[in-house]
């Protein structure tokens, strides 16, 4: 492979385009994406839903399904071993050599992830046995001590719990301890804490943060939730319709927001000191006007700009490119030097 990659980067992902395709009409759920991520580092990936982040991960994965397929770009990740991949032209029987063993997943809701008909244990078990030429009993230990890995307590009695069993905190934690179970150098978890109350939230995203510390892995996080961004995220990509509208170091991104629609979305999140009015009274939260295009139909210009506060006519007229902004990231908005 005659690409490279930066030192220390794990995944570069490089005008990756993953299109929808059907006899009537293309959907182009992922249009020209590129990031870069560092071996021990979080990128956050933020946006609404139909911003094409959950798609992103999943042609990373390779568990797109039909009529969904990559239509250009490259997926570039360097494995333990430091071999360089293109998951890109993978087939599906590579993505089989790699998918638990060097990345894994977690999803946003452990139940449609875990079989209902086998205990955690019996799960954990064979994700190890299917990557290491291991015995049914070592592999039943290696389970155990991931659940005592991952903070659950009284593990040697919850090994042999079914998910109905559990709370939707534990069963969250199965789920981290399967995808952590062989060790992989890339973690991608999608939405994990969307569908958990805050204060188990917060529980797993420290855990996350203590496991990264302690593994040494990179994880991709995917979120709509800026205040989570802030907690776990080294650098953050923002995306609308299907593109990165912008990306930069967290601290930069919360300091100085270079496009409009970041800017809103930073208004959208509860802040006490900012949501209380000079009388007292508590101010109503901020909502973006509109919803995201449908990506069948996205306006002539800049995708955002029906929902713009800022936008002016040379919005119309062409999608803008993605330009540097700041010290550190980039935009892609005409007017992102006046913000």
């Amino acid at each position: 492979m005659t690409d490279a990659l930066a030192a220390g980067t794990i995944l570069s992902v490089r005008d990756l385009k993953t299109w929808f395709v059907t006899r009537r009409v293309t959907a182009k759920a992922v249009d020209g994406v590129t990031f870069d991520l560092r071996r021990g580092e979080t990128l956050a990936v933020v946006g609404e839903s139909g911003s094409g982040k959950s798609v992103t991960s999943l042609s990373i994965m390779g568990l797109l399904s039909r009529p969904g397929q990559i239509a250009g770009g490259k997926i570039l990740f360097r494995d333990r071993a430091e071999r360089l991949h293109d998951l890109a032209s993978f087939a599906p029987k590579d993505f089989r050599k790699v998918r638990g063993k060097e990345i894994a997943m977690i999803f946003q809701e452990p139940m449609t992830s875990l079989n209902p008909l086998y205990t955690v244990g019996d799960q954990i078990g064979e994700m190890i046995a299917l990557h290491e030429p291991i015995g049914r009993q070592a592999a039943r230990q290696r389970a155990l001590a991931m659940l005592k890995h991952v903070e659950i307590p009284d593990a040697a009695s919850r090994l042999d719990d079914y998910p109905h069993q559990m709370s939707g905190g534990m069963r969250q934690r199965v789920m981290i301890a399967m995808a952590l179970a062989c060790k992989p150098s890339l973690l991608i978890a999608d939405e994990p804490t969307t569908a958990l109350d805050v204060t188990i939230q917060a529980q797993i995203l420290d855990l996350l943060r203590r496991l990264q510390a302690e593994m040494g892995m990179s994880i991709l996080f995917i979120t709509h939730n800026l205040g989570v961004v802030a907690e776990i995220a080294h650098n953050v990509v923002v995306m609308y319709a299907g593109r990165v509208v912008e990306q930069a170091p967290v601290n930069d991104l919360f300091a100085h927001q270079r496009h409009p629609y970041t800017r809103g979305l930073l208004a959208c999140t509860p802040n006490a000191a900012r949501d209380l009015g000079d009388d007292g009274e508590r101010r109503a939260l901020y909502s973006i006007p509109g919803s995201v295009p449908p990506i069948t139909d996205l306006p002539p210009g800049c995708a955002f700009e029906p929902r713009c506060d800022f936008a002016i006519a040379p919005c119309r007229a062409v999608p803008p490119p993605l330009v540097p902004a700041g010290p550190h990231g980039s935009s892609r908005c005409i007017r992102s030097a006046e913000l």
